[in-house]
């Protein structure tokens, strides 16, 4: 199973970018998946994730400019910034929970993407 992200580039401060992240591989079931980001020298942190279900959570950094959703029919997570600020220049990671195997022998696990360089000029 692998993440494959896409969309990350250089970005005028004011403008809109998508990140798109597609599941390759056999899978059993995808539960939760979401973006991470990590500035410079900083942590990575959660930006939103989604569940199966479609039900949302976002960090309080990104609510109002950030938009997750998903296509659980091609297994991908996209990310939508509105309006990107300097400060949200960032390596951005997709990630699911994922169950592999059979139904009848199966696990969970964390899957990550290679992560996607936004840049956001001013």
């Amino acid at each position: 199973v692998q993440l494959q992200a896409s969309g990350g580039g250089l970005v005028q401060a004011g403008g809109s970018l998508r990140l798109s992240c597609a599941v390759s591989g056999s899978t059993v079931e995808i539960n939760t998946m979401g973006w991470y980001r990590q500035p410079p020298g900083e942590q990575r942190d959660l930006v939103a994730d989604i569940s199966s279900g479609g039900v949302t959570r976002y960090a309080d950094s990104a609510k109002g400019r950030f938009t997750i959703s998903r296509d659980n029919a091609k297994s991908t997570v996209d990310l939508r910034i509105d309006v990107p600020e300097p400060g949200d220049t960032a390596v951005y990671f997709c990630y699911a929970r994922i169950r592999t195997g059979t139904y009848l022998a199966s696990r969970w696990a964390d899957y990550w993407g290679q992560g996607t360089l936004v840049t956001v000029s001013s």
